[in-house]
């Protein structure tokens, strides 16, 4: 039993937990090892970082797993992650689906080997009805391209008349977004001691607490999850409002 997953108080439990998972490549050449070596030993921090949130029951939890940017490493690390994907998401889909998972993938999926799209695409099927939980894959994903792709939709559909630009407002752009179904981001946790947003979820994270951990991806576990929540419930979340206000709502 968890002693840090003891302190968090239950009624005050973010909606939606977002992760950069970044120190792989780090990870790795601190073994001496290549690269690709700490790609595949991330899969337990993975887990770890699902079951957490599926013990305290935390609804979404978006996974950065492939980035836009990622697309210009060398071939040989970007050919491992998408093997890297396929399989896992051969291993993991049976244990996605027994925890009651629905399983998501935002980004341009366009880009992905076909093979890798198609088991992505049957992992979402496959859980569409399931209520238990979110699992939101960010693959092939860049907030700016989301973001000008949502600017582009919004103004094609001005102009045909299906849109009043008086009532363009951030509820109505947030409906163009790959994240229409999901609430904002309530905290951001980037491994690897990086203090960077590298793209993601820019408009999602407006008011989201960032905490920026000096732990490389493949060291992630349940206990440094639940301190993340723990030292986001000792965060007064204020929305641009003072303490005072907040304390009288």
């Amino acid at each position: 039993m968890s002693l840090i997953k003891d302190k968090i108080n239950l009624e005050n439990l973010p909606k939606h937990v977002a992760i950069i998972m970044d120190g792989n490549g780090r990870w790795a050449k601190s073994r001496g090892e290549e690269r690709t070596f700490g790609h595949k030993n991330a899969i337990n921090a993975v887990r770890n970082a699902i079951n957490a949130c599926n013990e305290i029951d935390i609804p979404y939890l978006t996974l950065y797993t492939f980035s836009s940017e990622n697309w210009n490493r060398p071939s040989n690390e970007v050919n491992t992650l998408m093997n890297l994907l396929t399989e896992t998401l051969l291993l993991e889909a049976e244990e996605i689906f027994s925890k009651g998972l629905r399983m998501h993938v935002i980004g341009n999926l366009e880009k992905l080997p076909p093979l890798v799209r198609e088991q992505l695409l049957r992992v979402v099927e496959l859980t569409k009805e399931n209520t238990k939980g979110n699992l939101v894959l960010a693959i092939s994903y860049g907030s700016q391209n989301e973001i000008l792709n949502a600017v582009k939709n919004i103004s094609s559909d001005v102009k045909e008349g299906k849109v009043d630009v008086e009532n363009i407002d951030e509820k109505l752009f947030e409906n163009y977004l790959y994240t229409k179904d999901f609430p904002p981001v309530d905290l951001l946790i980037r491994t690897s001691g990086e203090t960077r947003i590298s793209n993601f979820l820019l408009w999602q994270i407006a008011y989201a607490e960032l905490q920026f951990l000096n732990v490389l991806w493949p060291d992630f576990t349940k206990d440094i999850f639940f301190q993340c929540i723990v030292d986001y419930q000792n965060k007064e979340r204020r929305y641009g409002l003072t303490g005072e206000q907040i304390k009288i709502q």
